[in-house]
């Protein structure tokens, strides 16, 4: 459940464009623009209300955008505000992040939030540096080439495989940071361990030094691919959290290649015994790994004789 906006994005203050009072001047230095409308029945469209911030802005100045909501969300995809902000990216040559649906549960649910092919946002602007993406209902990638992109996150309740397989294949020699919330069944994930299995070679990711594959409910199979994966060795931070973590997915990891080297292993929201936590810790933390190991709101129901267990963000 996300309930909070983005306060700061691409290491910039995050500062919500007004589409309802008279247009305004830029705050003093850089920062992140909040360009939204109400999600429901709102005074404009996204697209208008882009254009009043280009009208009000210096579009060339301009170095990050958040798009938060847009006309029912969770109706209606994020293809126009697509399309408005590749029209407009040779107005935007400064632009070096975007992150598409910023929303609250009170805006729209994660996993209801309809997206679209954002293939065009990384072909549009060559020098982006930091995508965000929020939602995975309708998410379409291409595999693409992309020289500059250094840090790409995929938020979901449910990513679909065709998007893991399209960043698997794609190009991405400054990438440094990747993170993608896979997302349970229920809510339209159906990517598999395989599908990660370019990732974790690494061939195409040499810059990367950051890993998140997180929020699955095939948490454990992910553990296990990762303690013989090749990228793991150039990394700095692994993140495992937010899924249906077991001790048998630990026990991979520690039977597996040395971790010692990281500087942070995060596997918080998990279903840990205590002596597993324990292993972990004196395994790891002696070397100086920063370990997280809450285990949150991760509960585990029993209905029947069958025990149920959860990814942290579905819905």
């Amino acid at each position: 459940m996300i309930s909070e906006l983005q306060k700061e994005f691409h290491g910039l203050p995050v500062v919500e464009f007004p589409i309802d009072t008279a247009p305004i001047m830029p705050a003093e230095g850089p920062v992140a623009w909040r360009i939204s409308v109400p999600t429901y029945e709102p005074p404009m469209e996204w697209p208008e209300a882009f254009e009043k911030f280009r009208a009000a802005v210096d579009p060339s100045t301009v170095q990050a955008i958040v798009v938060g909501g847009w006309t029912d969300p969770y109706e209606e995809s994020s293809s126009d505000v697509v399309e408005a902000l590749v029209a407009a990216s040779g107005e935007l040559p400064a632009l070096r992040a975007l992150f598409i649906g910023d929303m609250t549960v009170e805006d729209c649910e994660i996993s209801w939030i309809v997206q679209s092919d954002v293939t065009a946002l990384l072909t549009a602007f060559p020098r982006l540096e930091h995508l965000a993406v929020r939602g995975g209902n309708q998410l379409e990638l291409t595999p693409v080439r992309h020289e500059n992109l250094r840090r790409l996150v995929f938020e979901s309740g449910g990513l679909p495989a065709d998007v893991v397989r399209a960043v698997a294949e794609s190009d991405l020699p400054s990438l440094t940071d990747l993170e993608l919330w896979l997302g349970t069944e229920e809510y339209g994930a159906d990517s598999t361990v395989e599908d990660l299995a370019p990732i974790l070679a690494g061939e195409k990711l040499p810059s990367l030094t950051r890993l998140a594959l997180s929020n699955s409910e095939y948490q454990d199979e992910i553990a296990a691919a990762v303690a013989t994966a090749a990228i793991v060795l150039q990394l700095r931070v692994l993140d495992l959290s937010k899924g249906v973590l077991l001790d048998a997915g630990a026990e991979a990891l520690l039977a597996g290649q040395s971790l010692t080297h990281l500087e942070t292993l995060d596997l918080h929201h998990n279903y840990l015994s205590d002596g597993m936590r324990e292993r972990l810790r004196a395994a790891l933390e002696p070397s100086g790994v920063q370990l997280s190991l809450d285990s949150e709101n991760a509960e585990e129901d029993e209905y029947d004789g069958t025990i149920y267990r959860t990814v942290a963000v579905g819905e």
